[in-house]
């Protein structure tokens, strides 16, 4: 059975496989009665994921062509009389999903989604502190919104995101030393939502993006979902390695390069100012935009923040994307991006399709906080109380360096990345403290390529209290002693 696939193609695999196994049967080729290959022989031939062959074989069947039996597998049955057997089709939802969802990693959503859950000690999060914005003060400023809410714009809140609210912004990018106008400003739900967007507009199927090799679990799937296609960067403490990179630009000629230029998320490097220069560089030489997030910048511990690639650049070629979900209340993770007017233009179409009704609330409360300057002054506390955070917990892993761990002391943001012994596993250690209720994120959910990471982890500081990190990190270590028998 010669099957032919393009996998640059626009067509799915699976489809492929459909329209040749098809046209085999009707040229008389697959008679009825013929058995075709095991599902795990014929995507193994094919070298596909098994999913893809299933939903080919559905497609198939849905079709009458081919039938299936318990122990006997599927048989082309063309010719056959169905019309009993045929009068009544159930819908084959699983045929009708794309195939992109089969393999979608689903790993860190659970871990994520169990750093709420109160009967454990979690740090698997990626959330902003607890302890900095009272919860009376944040209740009163709702009711200050809600209460003095214009009755018209009580259901309606602008596309683009409040006027006032970007006004605020642009006032504080300029202490970041970028300048932009309301008009290059659009406001998102959360930085997922923008990278979305963003990416949804301007990635066609097959292009590529450079991005780190550890990277948010969201951006390679949201490359990946969008058709595009991920090259991993290698990195070290200084971030993307750039030695080799402009041969990696000329060999892929990719649509991105996308830079996580505050404190990286899961590997917590800062993006050195001369890498920023090269990266910045290559950008003019080649004429390739960059995509920079942003989100971990306020939350450096000592020295001063670096500038921006967006403040650096002079070329406008920079597309720059910022969160507040680790600087505001938890809850309130608005974000933004700023790009030309062109650019922001399209995003706001592309918002009034998918948002009928913006969350005007939460936007409303952001920019009462920034206009009040309660924002920026928090800002310090925030740098305050993840420092004490970060400290403790890194003084406890010093502690258990005899147990072979090794990890670079982050300067800023919200994460440690630990590299486990030799031989030891992530996921065999998750498995072991969960059953002691604690959790946190195996290193294998942030790499594109698969069998990356499996002997990292990321444990999160900022969201658990002092009592639960001193708590968390006893079990950590008390797991991983029994592991490695020391």
């Amino acid at each position: 059975m010669n099957i032919k696939i393009d996998r640059k193609g626009k067509i799915p695999v699976y489809m492929q496989i459909f329209t040749e196994i098809r046209q085999m049967i009707y040229s008389g080729r697959f008679a009825d009665g013929f058995e075709l290959p095991s599902e795990r022989i014929m995507a193994r031939k094919l070298d596909v994921h098994r999913n893809t062959v299933t939903r080919a074989y559905a497609e198939l069947k849905d079709a009458g062509l081919v039938e299936s039996k318990q122990g006997v597998g599927y048989t082309v049955s063309f010719k056959q009389d169905k019309t009993e057997e045929y009068r009544k089709k159930a819908v084959n939802w699983q045929s009708l999903m794309r195939e992109e969802y089969f393999t979608f990693e689903s790993d860190f959503d659970y871990l994520y989604s169990r750093s709420f859950d109160e009967k454990i000690i979690s740090f698997g999060g990626g959330v902003a502190a607890r302890e900095v914005y009272p919860m009376d003060e944040v209740s009163a400023y709702f009711e200050k919104v809600i209460r003095n809410v214009n009755k018209k714009s009580y259901f309606h809140m602008p596309y683009q995101g409040d006027l006032e609210l970007r006004k605020e912004i642009s006032s504080f990018m300029r202490l970041k030393g970028i300048d932009a106008k309301t008009s290059q400003i659009q406001v998102f739900r959360e930085n997922n939502q923008a990278m979305n967007f963003a990416l949804s507009l301007l990635l066609e199927p097959g292009e590529k993006v450079i991005t780190p090799d550890a990277m948010s679990a969201d951006l390679y799937r949201t490359i990946r979902l969008a058709g595009g296609e991920v090259i991993p960067v290698p990195t070290d403490e200084e971030g993307m390695i750039c030695e080799n990179l402009e041969a990696i630009l000329e060999k892929e000629n990719p649509k991105f390069i996308y830079v996580d230029s505050g404190f990286n998320n899961p590997a917590g490097w800062e993006l050195s100012i001369e890498r920023r220069k090269r990266i910045l560089d290559l950008s003019y030489r080649y004429r390739i935009p960059i995509i920079e997030e942003d989100e971990g910048s306020e939350l450096y511990y000592e020295g001063i923040s670096a500038p921006s690639m967006m403040s650096m650049d002079t070329e406008g070629n920079v597309l720059y994307l910022y969160s507040f979900s680790l600087t505001m209340t938890p809850g309130i993770g608005l974000a933004f991006i700023i790009a030309p007017d062109l650019i922001i233009e399209r995003l706001k179409n592309m918002a009034s399709l998918h948002t009928t009704s913006p969350d005007w609330v939460s936007q409303r409360v952001l920019m009462e906080y920034m206009k009040d300057g309660i924002y920026l002054r928090r800002l310090d506390d925030f740098r305050n109380v993840c420092r004490e955070k970060r400290n403790l917990m890194c003084g406890i892993l010093d502690d258990m360096k005899n147990y072979g761990i090794s990890y670079m002391k982050p300067r800023g943001g919200v994460y440690v990345w630990i590299r486990l012994p030799k031989g030891i596993s992530s996921r065999e250690l998750l498995r072991c403290c969960q059953k002691k209720g604690i959790t946190f994120m195996p290193g294998y959910v942030f790499y594109s390529v698969k069998n990356l990471g499996n002997n990292y982890v990321r444990l999160n500081y900022s969201y658990p209290s002092l009592e639960e990190i001193r708590e968390g990190m006893g079990i950590f270590r008390e797991v991983l002693g029994e592991i490695t028998g020391t």
